[in-house]
């Protein structure tokens, strides 16, 4: 299972597990330097290959860009043994106020701020930025505009969401052409809303997309799995990410980003479901933060899975839960209890 996979069409090997970095960013709360520089390490300790790793002009207002760009420096890494993705859309400025104005109380110790530019003049400012951020020796060769589906969710009139469709037809417009002249090599798409995916993906031909919150093994569809289908025959690379529903179904206490209250009846059937599942996890001595991982890619059209460990540790059981092989029984009974659909096909 950690036999690394190409990206759809984009010649690009990519690893079972992509890391996400927006912690190199003081997401919550600061991480020292020697915290970063070990969860950087550790990337390429446990990996078969290549490392690839996910970031975003908007994670710590550049900060997770200076990071990985410093630290790769500083632990003599070959850029030809790492391949960057960065989501484009955010763009630093000087800090202001006395916090910064984008996604209050998500980061930590900032001195700096972010406002967004999606157009075709702004993300290509975006890309030359992130350029900068990471220093010089290292590039982001797969790019995308960052949280395509927020910025149509915060239109004011259908007047309003067509001009930012337009927005970002045009920020596409502006990637391809860098592709073209290859300083990149492979657009995509990451959205928590997949239908916001299947709808730009009339106009625009993505070399890759990322689902985020959405297939996972609370929420499996079939219409998703169909269009994940559909997309592996058009040549699309696929990646997994947020597979935990933000953490609810490895026992947090948010749901899709959104806390549940134990006592509100319209969330009762969530903490049944959940747990009926860790009983069948205990049953079969399976952590289910495994299951998880195991589900997330048992579509055999998914590339890879993108994970944001803030621990190094964490990596290496990753790497372990990959190998393993679990027992039939165990999905047969998740099937039976209805914790997995039953006529999902790839299990």
């Amino acid at each position: 299972m950690s036999k690394n996979k190409q990206l759809g069409n984009t010649g690009i090997e990519c690893p079972s597990i992509i890391y996400g970095t927006s912690f190199l960013g003081n997401l919550y709360r600061k991480l020292s330097d020697n915290e970063k520089l070990s969860l950087m390490k550790e990337w390429f300790r446990v990996s078969e290959g290549k490392v690839m790793i996910d970031s975003a002009g908007k994670y710590g207002a550049g900060l997770a860009l200076e990071v990985i760009g410093k630290g790769l420096e500083k632990l003599g890494v070959d850029p030809s043994t790492i391949t960057i993705s960065n989501k484009l859309g955010w763009y630093r400025i000087p800090l202001t106020t006395d916090e910064p104005t984008f996604e209050k109380g998500a980061w930590a110790n900032l001195k700096y701020d972010a406002v967004q530019k999606i157009s075709y003049s702004g993300i290509l400012e975006c890309w030359e930025q992130g350029c900068e951020l990471l220093g010089g020796t290292y590039k982001s060769e797969v790019v995308s505009v960052h949280d395509p589906d927020e910025y149509l969710a915060a239109a004011s009139s259908e007047g309003d969401r067509q001009a930012r469709v337009n927005d970002i037809l045009e920020a596409y417009k502006a990637l391809f052409e860098l592709k073209e002249k290859g300083e990149v090599k492979a657009v995509g798409i990451g959205s928590k809303d997949w239908l916001v995916i299947k709808e730009l993906y009339q106009n625009v031909k993505f070399d890759w997309v990322m689902f985020a919150n959405k297939f996972t093994l609370y929420h499996h569809p079939k219409e998703i799995v169909d269009f994940i289908e559909q997309l592996d025959q058009d040549g699309v690379g696929i990646i997994n990410s947020a597979i935990f529903n933000a953490g609810f179904i490895t026992g947090g206490k948010y749901f899709d980003y959104r806390v549940l209250d134990p006592n509100d009846p319209a969330g009762k059937h969530l903490f049944e479901w959940r747990e009926k599942f860790f009983a069948i996890c205990d049953k079969h001595n399976i952590q289910p933060g495994d299951a998880c991982l195991k589900f997330a890619l048992s579509a055999p059209q998914i590339s890879a899975v993108a994970l944001n460990p803030s621990k190094p540790k964490r990596m290496a059981n990753n790497k372990e839960v990959l190998k393993r092989e679990f027992p039939n029984e165990f999905w047969e009974e998740l099937k039976k209890e209805g914790i997995i659909d039953s006529d999902y096909k790839y299990l």
